[in-house]
């Protein structure tokens, strides 16, 4: 155990988007000028050319900015006219705008459970969450699987099941776009695919933002109309009800700025979580990336016994390192959601998961005697 690093108490980020901001120097700055400059704040010439730039990125043949990752849920569900009566699986374990974007349209939302291991939709619970809606008299229509904490989930098994059942794939990339399943990258791996640029994503920009790839012709054109309110040819006769879910021009000229260094903080994300699992394999459940799949790590979140969560993250806040619990109440536990149907046989891994997880500080920023210090004061707390 390093003793110096054991007394020291300066507050350590969570998220230190700062030191991103640091790396970037002034492209920014220039950037925005460009935007100030010609005063397009909206659907400006840098919105155009990020989602060129996001497209290519993952390889889609179409990327449709907006407003915020939940924007880009809401309008692929919009889109397809997904409502009441329909069914839409999607994990118990993630945050609430997954199953929230169903919700808002009178769709039902149907809760699956999560693998243990990946924290990710397990296919074997969908099938059961689809007999659930089926006996309910609900119709399957649609399936988000979560990529959630970075990692793609096991989509090639989710995808066979959504073939037999004709189900939409909306995949839910929120925190996972940038990684690799089985050599295919996020954007490409569902009918469609919605990300978030909250700025403690990954990617992320300087306020609220969010995307959609496709490679349907059909329904990029369909997006776009609900991106601005529903418009056709004429925007004041629209031919759909829509939302205005635009991305500004500012965020986007950020974002390609952030996009330039992505590859390179992947890695560093990646070299950072190893060292994390090296280091803390003995004292806890470390996360597991399987073979062939690559994380972009937007959270490092170990499993802890039962009853030792607590001391853990007090003991460190004490230390000035911050912890945080994602997620401490599923989503059929919670308020809002508690009335929607869940798989037959219950969440019972949703459910464990729930008391056993926190994640550590995680960016791409994070240099080794930082680490060192969280690793040891990790240690130390749970008593190795």
């Amino acid at each position: 155990m390093n003793q110096h690093a054991r007394i020291n108490t300066q507050p350590i980020p969570f998220i230190d988007v700062g030191a991103q901001r640091r790396r970037l120097g002034n492209a920014i700055d220039v950037a925005v000028g460009r935007v100030l400059s010609h005063c397009q704040f909206l659907m400006g010439p840098e919105v155009i050319e990020f989602e060129q730039r996001l497209a290519a990125f993952c390889g889609a043949r179409h990327a449709v900015s907006c407003a915020s990752g939940t924007d880009a849920l809401v309008m692929v569900l919009l889109a397809k006219g997904f409502g009441p009566g329909d069914a839409v699986f999607c994990p118990a374990f993630t945050f609430c705008a997954t199953a929230e974007a169903a919700a808002l349209l009178g769709a039902t939302p149907v809760f699956v459970d999560v693998h243990a291991d990946s924290f990710n939709m397990d296919a074997a619970s969908l099938k059961k969450a689809i007999a659930t809606a089926k006996a309910k008299g609900l119709k399957p229509k649609a399936v988000i699987p979560v990529d959630l904490f970075g990692l793609p989930a096991d989509h090639d098994p989710i995808a066979d099941i959504a073939r037999t059942e004709n189900l939409f794939i909306l995949d839910d990339a929120a925190q996972g776009f940038g990684g690799l399943y089985r050599g295919r990258k996020i954007g490409t791996l569902g009918h469609a695919t919605a990300t978030s640029f909250f700025p403690a994503k990954p990617l992320g920009c300087y306020g609220d933002g969010g995307a959609i790839l496709t490679d349907d012709d059909e329904l990029l054109a369909v997006l776009k109309s609900v991106r601005v309110h529903g418009s056709g040819t004429d925007k004041y006769d629209n031919v759909r009800i829509g939302l205005t879910a635009r991305l500004d021009t500012i965020q986007a000229a950020v974002l390609i700025e952030k996009l330039n260094i992505f590859p390179d903080e992947i890695e560093a994300r990646n070299r950072i979580a190893k060292r994390y699992s090296k280091a803390l394999a003995d004292v806890a459940i470390v996360p597991v990336v399987a073979k062939d799949y690559l994380s972009v790590w937007a959270q490092y979140t170990l499993r802890l016994k039962p009853g030792r969560r607590d001391d853990l993250a007090k003991t460190l806040s004490a230390e000035g390192i911050p912890t945080a619990i994602y997620y401490p109440k599923p989503l059929h536990r919670q308020t809002a959601y508690s009335h929607y149907p869940v798989a037959e046989g219950g969440l019972p891994v949703t459910d464990k998961l729930a008391d056993e997880v926190i994640s550590l500080p995680m960016h791409a920023y994070i240099d080794e005697p930082t680490q060192d210090r969280i690793i040891d004061a990790v240690r130390c707390a749970l008593g190795k």
